[in-house]
């Protein structure tokens, strides 16, 4: 057998995000569901602890019902910011929840500039009338440094997603993608295998060869399962209390901390290094 180098021996480095929250769920679905800046804060403080490169920001009005408002958002990003400096990245939703419009999602970002933002295809650009303020917006995030990572649910978005790519409508460089496994399947309950399609139009539409990173979320107990096999195939994770609070043996999760380290701790005995905010920042850097 050939000698080995140390860097032949290491494995690919994952980012880990927590996304502690959601757009709906409360107190009533787990006590330690983070939902006030406060909350928040103390979550971000336990997730750097377990991990965690960078946090998926949902904020919510007084009534803990889901928020886009700019009002809403500044006391938390400031409380976590705050918590934890620069030691995640703070990564916005946009997500609509049947509540906004594409115009107000955008502005939303627009008006608080943030470090990075997640936007759905999907919701963005719903036809083709819609195509033209989409892109002038994506125009704008990469302009502006805001890291998009561009939300796709099943194999059909990602190559329309690839089109778009195509067109120069979502330009080249600086955003990833996150293909969210098993929305749609009975009970939202993901498995390792919902990965496969993605992949298989990820190589059918050249993306595999474009250096775009992407990254999984997953809902039910094998979300532990489906990061894991996404990290050993090349890519990332999302994890935490907004898609599944049990742990990979069934039990509820003490808190989203808990679920990152369901996620870390094997990987890092197989020899995968998780990697810090300033890493992940350097992926996206020109």
């Amino acid at each position: 057998m050939p000698n080995q180098t140390p860097a032949d021996t290491l494995r690919r480095p994952f980012a880990l995000a927590v996304a502690p929250n959601g757009a709906r769920k409360t107190h009533a679905d787990h006590a330690r569901l983070p939902i006030t800046p406060d909350e928040l804060a103390q979550c971000a403080r336990e997730c750097v602890e377990a991990g965690a490169a960078m946090i998926h920001l949902h904020v919510r009005r007084a009534d803990a019902t889901h928020s886009l408002e700019v009002g809403d958002y500044e006391p938390a990003i400031a409380a976590v910011r705050k918590a934890v400096g620069d030691a995640l990245v703070l990564q916005l939703t946009t997500e609509a929840v049947g509540i906004y419009q594409p115009a107000q999602q955008m502005a939303t970002v627009r008006a608080l500039r943030p470090e990075a933002a997640s936007v759905a295809v999907r919701e963005l650009v719903p036809d083709a009338a819609a195509l033209p303020a989409a892109s002038a917006f994506f125009q704008w995030m990469h302009r502006e440094h805001v890291v998009a990572q561009y939300i796709l649910y099943d194999a059909e978005d990602v190559r329309r997603y690839a089109a778009l790519r195509g067109s120069g409508a979502i330009p080249d460089g600086r955003h990833w993608v996150l293909f969210v496994l098993g929305r749609y399947s009975a009970g939202q309950k993901s498995s390792p295998t919902d990965l496969l399609p993605f992949l298989a139009a990820w190589r059918e539409t050249g993306l595999d060869q474009s250096g775009t990173e992407w990254a999984v979320c997953a809902f039910g107990k094998q979300e532990a399962d489906c990061a894991a096999t996404a990290v050993m195939l090349g890519g990332h994770a999302r994890i935490g209390f907004e898609n599944n609070m049990a742990l990979p043996d069934g039990a509820t999760a003490a808190d989203n901390a808990a679920l990152l380290r369901a996620v870390r701790g094997p990987l890092s005995g197989l020899g995968y290094v998780s990697m810090t905010a300033d890493a992940l920042r350097e992926r996206f850097s020109d």
